[in-house]
């Protein structure tokens, strides 16, 4: 079940609506174009990003429609000259508008590669721009906090990693995309409840620092919760003392109180001396099972470091650090206008051209191949689906390096929407999650390193790239 996503139509940039009305009064609202969504640099400092948000991006484009409410909201907008910005024709026309837009993206958990289009629009220039704002705000969010969960859980493996940032999360629905990418990302459960009844994700928690505080004694804290809560035997032993705390814990299982004794979290201190030091009273308790949770504004960097230390920790609670997607506040993602039919119905390629190779777009009807042997993947290449393709690949930011193509491959995006019409079942996501896992597996491992990760290659196909340069060159004569 997805979240609600009625009346969103308005969840875009005035410039869309602007634009839109502009294409409208010139007459080319119909004409056919093709948009890509892709990011330029990886999240980081890593080589790749794992695609996330299809399926919600799809929820919305289902249920895209202006409602009566929202057509008087714009009715009501002026210009500087205290006009109407839009005539009630055109409001009229928006009325009745349902997207019936194509739509092909690669599938949710695919690790991807900048310049690589995670998803492609084709259809009406007017609604394909209406797309952009909604499609960027989804995807690129929902893409970030999955590469971020998958860095936490590759520091962490082969530890189980649970999402706690409801609390800390940029608001009500960054709380709730943060949890359904977390867990695409590798995320075993969430504390958030209502991502677990939207998503089906197991909920997981323990109690509050509150909790102990409310009662004269730690003891008497620890007791209650015990014999209230006997199946959630998870813990928290830091509010005053970490080791007596456990201790206490110890002391109650022990008394064979009708609880299993799961686990003890810690959320605060030297988390490498008090997970050894409570590891030890553990087992030579006969808890040698119990597992210890660690909290307290952990990422990947700091959980590596604490398991290189040798702190005993099993299992990880992540918040502030992964729901806001911390060292990096935004995923470089763009939507891109690549071709569009002119007149006579032909496809033109479009780019835009900038001072900075990065900024530089690719032209055409773009698909992206992935090649592979028995030991994984090897490189992608971008390509035009309209082209006889060539046997070689350039990175076009640095076009020495050339690479000939391999036998064996599939194209990775794969058709979602036909005219505006879903084509397959909302997907589980679990299942997105194993996807993601898997597919991450079939890199070579240096490639997730934190530190100088070993790069991708990643081309253009032979014929796309010439075609580019020769547009670069055209455009730069007039």
């Amino acid at each position: 079940m997805m979240q609600d996503m009625s009346s969103l139509a308005l969840l875009t940039d005035l410039y869309q609506l602007t634009m839109a009305y502009g294409y409208w009064k010139l007459g080319i609202a119909d004409r056919r174009a093709v948009f890509h969504l892709f990011f330029r640099r990886p999240p980081f400092g890593g080589p790749f990003a794992v695609a996330a948000g299809m399926e919600t991006a799809l929820a919305f484009i289902e249920k895209f429609q202006y409602r009566q409410d929202d057509l008087e909201y714009l009715a009501a907008l002026k210009n500087e000259m205290g006009q109407p910005i839009f005539e009630p024709a055109f409001l009229e026309y928006l009325k009745g508008l349902r997207i019936s837009c194509t739509i092909d993206a690669v599938a949710e958990g695919t690790p991807m590669f900048p310049k690589e289009p995670l998803l492609r629009v084709e259809g009406p220039l007017l609604q394909a721009q209406l797309l952009e704002s909604p499609l960027l705000n989804i995807i690129n969010f929902q893409t970030l906090i999955a590469t971020k969960t998958a860095r936490m859980v590759w520091a962490a493996r082969p530890d189980p990693v649970i999402e706690f940032g409801l609390r800390r999360a940029q608001g009500v629905d960054g709380a709730i995309s943060a949890s359904r990418a977390a867990y695409i990302g590798g995320c075993t459960a969430t504390s958030n409840v209502l991502a677990g009844k939207l998503y089906g994700i197991p909920v997981k928690g323990t109690h509050a620092h509150s909790w102990v505080m409310s009662f004269d004694t730690e003891e008497e804290a620890l007791r209650a919760y015990a014999e209230i809560l006997p199946g959630l035997g998870m813990f928290l032993v830091d509010t005053y003392d970490s080791i007596a705390g456990a201790k206490k814990v110890i002391a109650l299982a022990q008394e064979k109180q009708g609880f299993d004794l799961l686990g003890v979290r810690l959320d605060s201190g030297d988390l490498t001396y008090l997970s050894i030091e409570i590891r030890r009273l553990l087992d030579a308790a006969g808890f040698t099972t119990t597992r210890i949770m660690a909290s307290n504004e952990l990422d990947e960097m700091l959980i590596g470091d604490l398991k290189h230390q040798g702190a005993k920790i099993d299992v990880w609670g992540v918040g502030t650090h992964l729901v806001t997607g911390k060292g990096q506040s935004a995923l470089d993602g763009v939507y891109k206008l690549s071709a569009l039919q002119d007149r006579h119905g032909v496809w033109q390629g479009k780019l835009k051209v900038s001072e900075q190779m990065a900024k530089t777009t690719i032209p055409g009807i773009l698909q992206v191949r992935r090649f592979y042997n028995e030991k994984g993947y090897l490189a992608d290449m971008i390509y035009d689906v309209r082209d006889s393709l060539s046997s070689s690949m350039i990175d076009p930011m640095h076009p020495t390096h050339v690479k000939e193509t391999s036998r064996d491959f599939y194209d990775l995006l794969e058709p979602l929407m036909q005219d505006g019409k879903r084509l397959h079942a909302t997907k589980d996501l679990g299942s997105i999650r194993s996807y993601a896992e898997t597919q991450l597996n079939l890199f070579h491992p240096a490639m997730r390193r934190f530190f100088n990760p070993q790069p991708y290659f990643c081309g253009l196909e032979h014929t796309l790239y010439k075609r580019q340069q020769e547009i670069i060159h055209a455009m730069s004569k007039k």
